[in-house]
């Protein structure tokens, strides 16, 4: 897939300290045009293969230590490539607790059961008494530890462990029943109170689902192939004749089998499916993710937010182009008070007084009908009225950030400046909340959460990097997403600015205290400085370039201004003429497509949308066809908003009029959609949606 030079040349940049977007962005002739995505799959590649060679080291250590190390033993160690197949190699050696088979071997049977393994022909009661002790009663005793040995040595086979891992992993099923008594508490998993499908076949979702239903204590859940026929397997590989002594092997192998190789192998494929299931939700959940924090922004406009609300009202706060708190209060449109008048007055005034160009009202409780008093106000086109999903606004609400920005107010107010801000620019915003409470996951709390907060994370940095940031107005939290930042320099250069005015240019970043050379080189392509002193501080090309683009004006004898403003003098550019030992080809296309759009948010537009007249779940019909806003997207389909506070599910077969493998490949995460609603549960608060001969 990859050339060993653009994997040791990866590697090299990211031992290094290099980030992935940067590497992705500006060291191309390094890697040979590698993106993200293979960027990383190197980073995973190179991460699996060292922690197997420490685990090498550790297990070539103990054995060594027990004096067991032979040359053969060692080769095999240091040539094998898969975890599970170097762990089934350790396994005779890994320190045991106390075992029936340790217990037999303290009894000195362990040579009577190697007598059995070789299925002789003798008399073997005969054989076994021989073996008679004060622990060791009678012939049957003997036998019996004889087969506890041989139980133990076919667990301990790695052929033995291969082939029924083989077994469950091509022909296992996954079966799950409802626990005792647990009908009614558990009616949510109804649908697997007796449930079976193959393994290979039953999507992550459903895996989760059932795990989740277990560990709820609901369901009861084994995972195994057909018994028999695995055993008939195990054996072909021990046994070889037909004898009394076939018939112990035979019982022993039985015994290994239920007792110590089956749940082994069980646990694994357990933990391997329940991985497999989480890399894919986690792959979903970062594909959502990805698609939010890159939605459309509204950009800098002043923006009046509401954080709607019954009986406690609907706090107001007013925002400035840079997205500053200006004003808060409270309306009480709705009931109780249904002081709709004296509200209204009061937004008409608020929109006057500070030159308000668009508002943005929270859709959770409340939210459709304040939307509707807005609406009726009829404002007129000079503002604009949008929805904003406010998931997650709580958790910044209460959080130390917000704390921070706003030590003297309380948590209503918080929530609503983060709701006008996420409509101003939601990725800013967003970035401030634990991604994992954003609400657009699948299953977000089931995953291994370090592997989520890592994937996460990583969307986070590359989205961060793909749109740019304005480090003059960046929040530390955005700022700590920047490559090659973090933290504690992210919060330097708050302090810096805040301190000493807004940075002129980007190399003035250098005076950040612990902003050294590596961190400046990481970063400052990604850092946007408008109107400073060089126009090419607010663009995508890295400083390092800032020369190549000098030398393009100099030789058609304009300025870097001039040639950023006519394409006529860019297109006169011959790009193969300024490729250097250091930038090649690549580099310099880059540079080009950016001096042709410097600065350009690579986001799209926003639009206006607006809900139909339905308000609750009780005003839907079957039939009914409705506007709507994506808002999650699973392996299964999609969720849409229709304005009734409960989102309605399209299945994957509903979709489209085509078999369809990814709801990707049809919707977006907030993007506007028609639908028809073919089911409405109100009891289980159910709402089933077609998008088919809609769209």
């Amino acid at each position: 897939m990859f050339s060993k030079s653009q994997i040791e040349a990866t590697v090299k940049l990211l031992d290094e300290g290099c980030t992935i977007p940067f590497i992705a962005r500006y060291r191309k002739e390094v890697t040979g045009g590698l993106d993200e995505v293979e960027i990383e799959q190197i980073r995973a590649e190179t991460h699996r293969k060292r922690e197997l060679e420490k685990r090498k080291e550790t297990i070539l250590s103990t054995i060594e230590s027990q004096g067991k190390l032979t040359d053969e033993l060692r080769r095999m160690i240091v040539r094998c490539e898969d975890a599970q197949e170097l762990e089934d190699i350790y396994l005779p050696y890994k320190p045991k607790r106390k075992t029936k088979a340790s217990v037999a071997r303290e009894q000195g049977l362990e040579p009577l059961a190697l007598w059995l393994m070789k299925e002789p022909f003798q008399d073997l009661s005969q054989e076994a008494e021989k073996f008679l002790s004060d622990e060791v009663k009678d012939d049957e005793a003997a036998l019996q530890g004889a087969r506890d040995i041989i139980a133990e040595i076919v667990n301990e086979d790695a052929m033995a462990r291969s082939t029924v891992r083989h077994q469950f992993q091509r022909f296992a099923s996954i079966k799950t029943r409802v626990a005792r008594d647990k009908e009614e508490t558990g009616i949510k998993y109804k649908d697997y109170f007796e449930f079976e499908e193959p393994l290979s076949r039953c999507p992550s979702h459903r895996v989760l689902a059932m795990f989740r239903g277990e560990e709820e204590g609901i369901l009861r859940l084994s995972i195994a192939p057909e018994e028999d026929l695995t055993l008939e397997k195990l054996e072909r590989i021990f046994i070889k004749k037909n004898n009394d002594a076939s018939d112990h092997i035979a019982t022993a192998i039985k015994d290994s089998y239920r007792r110590l190789l089956g749940p082994s192998i069980e646990n694994e494929v357990r933990a391997q499916a329940k991985a497999q299931a989480d890399v894919e939700a986690i792959r979903v959940f970062a594909e959502n993710l990805r698609q939010l924090l890159l939605a459309a922004p509204l950009g800098q406009k002043r923006i009046l937010a509401l954080d709607p609300g019954f009986r406690t009202g609907c706090k107001v706060v007013c925002l400035n182009e840079e997205g500053t708190l200006v004003f808060d209060s409270v309306i009480y449109p709705h009931e109780p008070q249904k002081e709709e008048v004296c509200a209204a007055a009061d937004v008409r005034n608020w929109i006057e007084k500070y030159k308000i160009e668009a508002i943005a009202i929270g859709n959770g409780t409340a939210g459709r009908e304040t939307e509707q008093f807005v609406r009726r106000l009829n404002l007129g086109s000079h503002v604009q009225i949008f929805m904003v999903n406010e998931s997650g606004a709580s958790i910044y609400s209460g959080s130390e950030i917000a704390r921070e920005e706003f030590p003297d107010k309380d948590i209503t107010v918080r929530g609503a400046v983060s709701i006008g801000r996420r409509l101003s620019d939601p990725l800013s915003e967003l970035v401030k909340i634990d991604p994992k409470s954003i609400g657009v996951g699948q299953y977000q709390h089931d995953v291994d959460q370090n592997l989520l907060k890592e994937g996460l994370d990583t969307v986070v940095l590359s989205c961060v990097n793909n749109v740019g940031v304005n480090v003059n107005t960046a929040s530390k939290s955005l700022l700590t997403y920047v490559s090659g930042l973090g933290p504690k320099i992210a919060e330097n250069i708050v302090k810096y600015r805040e301190e000493n005015g807004a940075f002129a240019s980007r190399v003035a970043l250098k005076k950040v205290p612990k902003l050294g050379d590596k961190a400046f080189e990481q970063c400052a392509g990604f850092l946007r400085i408008p109107n400073g002193k060089n126009i090419l501080d607010n663009s995508a090309v890295h400083p390092e370039s800032y020369a190549i683009v000098e030398k393009m004006a100099k030789d058609l004898q304009c300025t870097v201004v001039e040639l950023i403003a006519k394409e006529e003098l860019r297109k006169r550019i011959r790009p193969a003429d300024y490729v250097t030992e250091k930038f090649g080809l690549p580099t310099i296309q880059d540079i080009l497509k950016e001096l042709a759009k410097p600065g350009r948010d690579p986001r799209a537009t926003i639009e206006v949308f607006e809900f139909a007249d339905v308000k609750s779940m009780e005003d839907l019909k079957i039939g009914m066809e409705l506007p709507g806003i994506v808002t999650n997207i699973t392996n299964f389909g999609c969720f849409v908003d229709v304005g009734v506070k409960q989102d309605g599910m399209v299945h994957i077969s509903q979709m489209a009029n085509r078999y369809i493998k990814d709801p990707n490949e049809v919707v977006k995460l907030q993007q506007k959609v028609k639908v028809k609603v073919t089911e409405v549960d109100l009891v289980r608060k159910r709402i089933a949606l077609s998008m088919k001969d809609l769209q």
